[in-house]
């Protein structure tokens, strides 16, 4: 039903207004007197033999949102009733910014790909406390990724993290520290070592003193040569770091199949979606390698099909995340990751 005619009729939209159209629409039947337990009813797969416990928490499936999708955390509950495992809301910043200039997202139907240099817009931390600590359900694992102001300059952005970290400690499940968004200036200068731990070791002084543990993980970029990976595993082996997420979009262009013309008319943007699918598994495996299996790895980035779920899996994933895929492939694919996964 969604490819055959949801899809096509979103598709007649820009893709941020068929994003906003969307979310409209979930929250709208969220709303309605038994609307997520209607769509829990056929969306959703349960089994026990889905269920994972990872980074200390009960996920139902292996399968999460990413962020992006709800950067307000204002319909997690709807995508949670739509089958996923947990969502990772945001990213969110401590102040509310309306992020880059749009048109800011474009779909490359023939890649089924999206680009987007959205430069995380979003209400703000204290809006989405609010609204967790309001909405929250229990039994929906919601992690919270974290950004920084994009007008912080890069020396004061431990200072940032550590806000919303504050902030929205008690609000989540898990935290993800986004230090490789390619749409945010300069923020990817903060995926090396030092850096890292800058912005990571406020984080761990706050967590040390809270009754309750709160993993924490860092997203990492698909740009990362190997040799720099291996500096995010010493901050893994030599802090309370968590695990990891791999990988946020890419800048990368190859092997596209749509015209250059197309592609340079675009401009600048993170590629996410079937093109980063290869690279992606790629990483996940080599950290997976690398970790001795140690370390929970979140993989994400370019899962269109079961298939590729499974390979991302094979390859060290702990738990799985989509994006480009539910947009291009809608809930039929959580729906279908979940019974591949069952084991009687």
């Amino acid at each position: 039903m969604y490819k055959h005619f949801i899809r096509p009729i979103l598709f007649t939209f820009g893709p941020e207004t068929a994003h906003k159209i969307t979310a409209a629409l979930l929250r709208f039947t969220g709303w309605l007197p038994f609307g997520r337990a209607i769509m829990s009813l056929f969306c959703k797969v349960k089994h026990p033999s889905l269920e994972r416990e990872v980074l200390g928490i009960k996920f139902p499936n292996p399968i999460g949102v990413a962020a992006g999708l709800d950067k307000d955390a204002t319909f997690y509950r709807e995508l949670s009733a739509l089958g996923f495992g947990f969502i990772e809301v945001g990213a969110v910043t401590p102040r509310p910014q309306p992020g880059n200039e749009k048109p800011r997202c474009f779909r490359l139907p023939k890649d089924r790909a999206l680009i987007n240099r959205f430069g995380f817009n979003n209400k703000g931390m204290d809006a989405m406390a609010e609204r967790l600590k309001s909405e929250r359900k229990k039994g929906v694992v919601v992690g919270v990724n974290l950004g920084k102001n994009s007008d912080t300059p890069n020396e004061n952005a431990a200072s940032d993290y550590l806000k919303s970290f504050r902030t929205l400690y008690e609000s989540a499940d898990y935290f993800v520290v986004n230090v490789s968004c390619p749409n945010v200036e300069n923020i990817g200068k903060l995926q090396n070592k030092d850096s890292i731990k800058e912005i990571l070791e406020p984080m761990f002084d706050f967590r040390r003193g809270q009754n309750e543990y709160r993993p924490i993980l860092v997203k990492v970029s698909p740009d990362l040569t190997f040799a720099q990976l291996d500096e995010i595993v010493d901050v893994l082996v030599e802090t309370p770091l968590d695990g990891l997420v791999a990988t946020n979009t890419t800048t990368s262009r190859d092997t596209l199949k749509t015209s250059a013309k197309k592609i340079n008319r675009i401009g600048r943007g993170g590629l996410s979606g079937a093109p980063l699918h290869r690279r992606a598994v790629d990483m996940v495996h080599y950290l997976h390698v690398k970790t001795g299996g140690n370390y929970p790895i979140i993989g994400v980035g370019g899962i269109m099909s079961v298939e590729e779920a499974q390979e991302m899996l094979n390859a060290g994933a702990d738990l799985i995340q989509l994006y480009t895929g539910f947009i291009y492939e809608g809930p039929s694919l959580v729906k279908g990751i979940c019974k591949s996964l069952i084991k009687d």
